[in-house]
């Protein structure tokens, strides 16, 4: 097995961990409070310090990678050291003014996030952005520290971040539940610190070292700022996306938030887990070859990218689609999250869901252009994506509600990608399109049959076993094993050209194994 993959397995396993216990937030979350107006108002609230400055951070984060793959081959490694200083320290003067800001401004940013706010409600959710608004500082510092250790090829510490964080605002909401809200807030604020301090200490043991330096004229500063303002931007669309649709769904009532938010964390579920996971492996590794110009390899590691992808997502997206209530009475029913809310964040997941493979090759091929310091392509087509979905959302929600603005979200995802695709031919030519073609029928074909294949052994399976926990679980995860063999048989039987390889590689590997013998 190839390094990256061994890598890649690794931090998926973390990923899973961590995921794991992001779902236990969400549990206490809606087992304490439901969908109402206090988890309204606190999701809102920690929405804000996360798209007002993890957006800043993530295009610092995104540009700093090739920087300093540049730097460090140009220049050794004292330079690009002092350059990652440099980065560290401008963004803390950047976090805390934005801090100090968000605090005086805390109710035209919750009027922002969610216009139809209005009375207890508004007055709580800024609050709580007021407490929560300081954590910005060391969501910066993180996502450098982040990026540091992925250029030393460090992945499984930033994937374990999570586990801190969702620990302490999970003890925070359980806290919260004896009478004071305003603890699930704090909770919140020592979590994000939680995520830089965790990550420092193997920061420091990878060899960075920290430096009181600030050079704005540095010339690579220079350069980043060039770089960095499409992707702000381009990050900035997703940003605003989410900003327009909690927006609008402020103005469905108490509950539509919540209801977007538990769905969308399904959803995401499977983006952090395979998608962040590929792409934080395959960055740095697109980002050396492209300083390298190492073109064949290139095309070559995006094709293998797009495919793995492909094959990942498009099965689990129809699952999620047909298996939908079961998946969400299973995660979410109980305590205050009654049937309705379930069948709520149902309809909410199957339309999110369909845009799931636009999702997952948006993060996919933006790290591509990204590696090719070419940042204004992904800005650019993100944001006629945004536009369309402005309009998708104002549109939709007359006829279908929250469930207008889940599908919208997805439509305009998929129409990114079509946009992103073309534009990379352009770029650089041919990059294995035919292969990833034929790939993307092959998977959808089997994941059709494995659809059916599932809802049907779903059925046979609450038929024989009945209703309850746990044989509701029994129903859910024995159909979807059974999908996942079909599938499995089905890619293989129509020679997908990824998994004979994986199949020739484990052929190899078990013939050396037996010569040994």
């Amino acid at each position: 097995m190839s390094k990256v993959a061994k890598t890649t397995i690794g931090l998926m396993i973390v990923t899973i961990l961590s995921k794991v216990l992001g779902f236990g937030r969400e549990l206490a979350l809606t087992y304490v409070y439901g969908a109402n107006a206090i988890a309204d108002a606190y999701i809102t609230a920690l929405s804000i310090p996360s798209v007002l400055f993890a957006t800043i951070v993530s295009a610092l984060g995104t540009t700093f990678v090739p920087l300093f793959f540049e730097i460090n081959k140009s220049k050794g490694r004292e330079k690009s050291l002092l350059f990652t200083n440099n980065v560290f320290n401008i963004v803390i003067i950047i976090s805390i003014i934005m801090a100090i800001f968000g605090f005086i401004f805390a109710k035209p940013l919750v009027k922002v996030f969610a216009m139809n706010f209005d009375g207890e409600k508004l007055s709580l959710a800024v609050k709580f952005t007021r407490i929560m608004i300081f954590g910005i500082v060391f969501i910066g510092l993180s996502n450098i520290m982040t990026s540091w250790l992925q250029i030393k090829e460090n992945f499984t510490i930033p994937g374990m971040i999570g586990f801190p964080y969702n620990i302490l605002i999970i003890a925070g909401i359980i806290l919260s539940s004896a009478g004071n809200v305003y603890i699930m807030a704090i909770g919140t604020v020592i979590g994000m610190v939680s995520q830089f301090l965790f990550q420092l200490p193997f920061a420091i043991k990878n060899g960075y070292k920290h430096k009181l330096y600030i050079n704005i004229k540095d010339e690579y500063i220079k350069k980043m700022l060039i770089l960095v303002m499409p992707v702000f931007l381009g990050v900035a669309v997703n940003q605003v996306n989410a900003i327009v649709d909690r927006s609008l769904a402020s103005t469905l009532g108490d509950g539509a938030i919540t209801v977007l938010n538990s769905a969308n964390r399904l959803n995401q579920f499977v983006l952090g887990l395979f998608i962040a996971t590929i792409a934080a492996v395959i960055y740095p590794t697109l980002s050396k070859l492209s300083s390298e110009n190492n073109k064949e390899k290139f095309a070559k590691s995006v094709s293998q990218s797009i495919n793995t992808v492909v094959l990942l997502i498009i099965p689990i997206s129809v699952g999620a689609i047909v298996l939908a209530e079961p998946v969400v009475k299973l995660v979410f029913e109980r305590g205050a999250f009654d049937s309705d809310a379930t069948n709520m964040t149902a309809i909410a997941l199957a339309c999110y869901s369909i845009g799931m493979i636009g999702f997952s090759l948006r993060e996919i091929l933006n790290k591509v252009f990204y590696s090719l310091q070419d940042t204004k392509t992904p800005m650019l087509n993100g944001a006629l994506a945004m536009g369309m979905n402005i309009i998708l959302n104002i549109i939709l929600i007359r006829f279908l509600g929250y469930a207008g603005l889940a599908l919208a979200t997805s439509i305009s995802a998929l129409i990114c990608i079509v946009l992103l695709f073309r534009s990379l031919k352009k770029s650089i030519g041919y990059f294995g399109q035919d292969k990833i073609l034929r790939t993307f029928v092959k998977s959808f074909i089997g994941a059709i049959v494995m659809g059916f294949v599932t809802v049907g052994s779903y059925n046979l399976f609450t038929e024989v076993l009945g209703t309850g926990f746990i044989k509701e679980a029994i129903s859910l995860f024995g159909s979807v094993t059974i999908g996942a063999l079909v599938y499995g048989v089905m890619v293989v039987v129509l020679k997908v050209e990824e998994v004979n390889t994986l199949i020739d590689m484990v052929k190899k590997k078990l013939n050396k194994k037996i010569k040994i013998g």
